[in-house]
């Protein structure tokens, strides 16, 4: 396969030689080679041909016949096909053959056609017959855009229309993006990013940018706007790229707090961030593999502006180097960069992960779940915090291999995406006690009840005790089912949530605002109208970690260190401190109030229901979870008694079933509606006729008798 045609010169007789095939030019480098002087008649078939392009592409079905008309002869052989399998002809029949065989079977893109081709480019394993090996000649496409051989036609379509998903519009091995004109510039946080027009669908562009996660970028904002305030400057890393956006905005909005680095395994999305960041006006700080070649620079002229955008796997990244914050957001599961990510984060770092695998964390693909994240869970009315429990029990495992624990500061799930944010505590007995929070959920199938396994190894003769309900006793068979292992512990810190609700009304952040609040009051166990910016107990101490954390309203005199992190003696020493001002933990999971509605009543409204139930004595608030979910500290049973007494009837006829009220029973004062007057006198008249209808009856049986009387 030295030249396209070369090989084929002594059965062909034809003078010419093409530029070698695009397979060989691949191997050696992607060098070009200049044509010959012999060529020049070729390549001015077309004018505003490539040089590199294989002769099988053309513009015009007149060019593949010009270049069987550089024989003299009056036979003349077909370029795209070997001797053997089609002889040369008269011009007229070589016409037909150009035009049925190889024409009419192309694929069309952007002006040109590729013909099918019969040649000896593609390798194809000989067939043994008797002695002789004959090789068999398969016909193909050539692609014009890279030097893929592809068989079929449909094939050879979707092909290119993966190349044209990629921005890959152009020919020669080396990728070239589109073109600028066909690039969408969005805007979002005061931040602007170039993005392919399929930007919004992940298996077709590498540059994946999805509008809908705005509320997912602006709660790690926050998070690491609240980190940046305990400790100047840090590293943070973007392990995930893409477009660059979220880096960009940390680097916009933080400034010389911190020292962004985005990274990206995809050439596109690197160059695209690159572009991002001179869009944006910041300098760009080449990893250590382009050094060599300089540093990138932006309009922007201050340090503080610099972001380093690196080339690499994410694992590779993450074990080269220590952050104090890293952000995982993979399309699907981020279990595969748990190892990497806790491997050298610091001490009080924060990891965050998205992830966006919802069909397994939802139940809806059970056996995924199982594989990905050891985790056995089935569809049940709290499934979404189900979600956020499994995926930090799998966070809590992979920190303890590294001896290390976690303290959950924030948990979300929603539509799209499940939000895991957790603060990193080095030691082993940290990682011993957050291990011990990974327990298994006993769940009753009929009631929901459910309930965390206890803690210990010894095995119970009755694990169906465990659960307040009775239905194991009143239900034939099995009735419960055990899930997990899953995360036992919090899934908020109050004091963390209020730092970054500080946040989000400094920065403007409108989206995230109204979810923050809701999460304060869900950590704490309250109703919405009990909520207050501050602790009660100390407006300007926060605790986590069992850490005094002093927020940005106190004075110099705080427990911060700036430009370095705190010395291990002071984190040794509040690290001890207990959390005597700390309020309860919130009770796991919820109910939703439809669930455990009563058939034929109408529930009362549900903050009205919150309210009935605070009265009983139990913690209550709403959740973000569900809209119609409560979370609360009552066990189910007095749920639905409190659910029950303050239920009404959904129509009048079903009064019957409750309390008679009689006409004489109503308040003085009281209205009384038209129709239940126009009921009663209904029922009135119907007791009339049947004692009628009675006393018709016993006078027909007993005539003597009534006469007398």
């Amino acid at each position: 396969d030295g030249l396209v045609i070369s090989e084929n010169v002594k059965n062909n007789n034809i003078d010419v030689k093409i530029p070698k095939s695009e397979l060989e030019a691949e191997d050696k480098g992607a060098e070009e080679e200049h044509p010959r002087e012999s060529d020049s008649n070729i390549l001015d078939v077309s004018s505003d041909y490539p040089r590199d392009k294989h002769i099988s592409i053309q513009r015009h079905l007149a060019d593949l016949e010009k270049l069987a008309d550089l024989r003299e002869d009056e036979r003349k052989p077909c370029p795209l096909c070997p001797e053997e399998k089609f002889k040369a002809c008269y011009s007229h029949k070589l016409h037909r053959h150009l035009q049925n065989l190889h024409w009419k079977v192309s694929v069309e893109f952007e002006g040109y056609r590729m013909c099918i081709c019969h040649l000896s480019c593609r390798p194809v394993k000989p067939n043994l017959v008797g002695d002789q090996t004959l090789s068999k000649m398969g016909a193909h496409y050539h692609c014009i855009i890279c030097s893929a051989t592809i068989v079929r036609r449909t094939d050879m379509i979707g092909h290119i229309n993966r190349h044209v998903n990629k921005g890959e519009t152009e020919s020669r091995f080396i990728t070239v993006r589109a073109p600028k004109s066909s690039y969408k510039v969005v805007k979002e946080s005061a931040t602007d990013v170039q993005v392919l027009p399929n930007h919004s669908t992940p298996q077709k562009t590498d540059s994946y940018f999805n509008p809908k996660m705005k509320l997912n970028r602006q709660l790690i904002f926050c998070a690491l706007a609240v980190l940046a305030e305990e400790r100047k400057p840090i590293e943070c890393l973007d392990a995930f790229g893409a477009t660059g956006i979220m880096g960009l905005q940390w680097a916009k909005h933080l400034r010389s707090s911190v020292k962004v680095t985005i990274n990206d395994c995809n050439e596109n999305s690197v160059t695209m961030i690159k572009e991002n960041c001179h869009l944006n006006k910041m300098k760009v700080k080449l990893n250590i593999r382009e050094e060599d070649n300089g540093e990138t620079v932006g309009n922007g002229e201050e340090n503080s502006d610099t972001i380093e955008v690196t080339k690499m796997d994410a694992n590779v990244v993450m074990h080269l180097r220590s952050f104090d914050f890293i952000h995982l957001d993979p399309f699907g599961t981020s279990v595969n960069y748990l190892d990497s990510a806790f491997r050298n984060v610091r001490n009080l770092g924060i990891v965050s992960l998205t992830s966006t695998d919802i069909s397994s964390l939802y139940a809806k693909a059970q056996h995924v779940a199982l594989r990905h994240y050891g985790c056995n869970i089935v569809r049940t009315e709290y499934y979404k915090e189900l979600a956020a429990r499994t995926v930090i029990a799998a966070v809590t495992r992979a920190a303890a291999r590294c001896n290390k624990g976690i303290e959950v500061l924030l948990a979300v799930a929603l539509e799209h995406f499940v939000l895991v944010v957790v603060r990193v505590l080095r030691g082993p007995t940290p990682a011993d006690d957050s291990a011990k929070k990974v327990r298994y959920l006993i769940h009753c199938q009929w009631c929901e009840e459910r309930v965390f396994q206890k803690e210990g190894n010894m095995v119970e003769e009755n694990p169906y005790q465990q659960l307040p309900c009775d239905c194991h006793g009143s239900m034939p068979g099995k009735t419960a089912v055990l899930l997990g292992p899953l995360w036992s512990g919090a899934l908020f810190n109050t004091g963390f949530l209020r730092r970054m609700l500080l946040e989000a009304v400094q920065y403007g952040l409108d989206e995230a605002q109204p979810l923050l609040k809701t999460l304060i009051c869900e950590a704490e166990c309250t109703t919405l109208k009990h909520f207050s910016t501050h602790s009660p107990g100390d407006e300007n101490k926060q605790e986590e970690c069992g850490v005094y954390i002093r927020t940005p309203n106190t004075s110099a005199e705080s427990y911060l260190v700036h430009g370095k992190r705190k010395s291990e003696e002071v984190l040794r020493g509040t690290a001890k401190r207990q959390r005597a001002e700390h309020s309860a933990e919130h009770p796991p999971f919820y109910y939703n109030i439809h669930r455990h509605s009563i058939k034929g009543m109408n529930m009362p409204k549900l903050n009205k229901f919150l309210n009935y139930l605070s009265e009983a004595g139990y913690r209550v608030s709403r959740t973000h979870f569900d809209p119609m979910g409560v979370r609360t500290n009552a066990p189910l049973a007095q749920f639905k008694t409190v659910l029950m007494k303050y239920s009404t009837p959904t129509y009048v006829g079903a009064q019957a079933e409750g309390p008679v009220h009689l006409p004489g029973e109503i308040q003085v004062g009281e209205e009384v509606p038209a129709a239940a007057v126009i009921k009663v006198e209904e029922a009135e008249l119907a007791e009339d006729d049947k004692s009628g209808v009675a006393a018709a009856m016993f006078t027909e049986s007993y005539p003597t008798h009534c006469a007398a009387e």
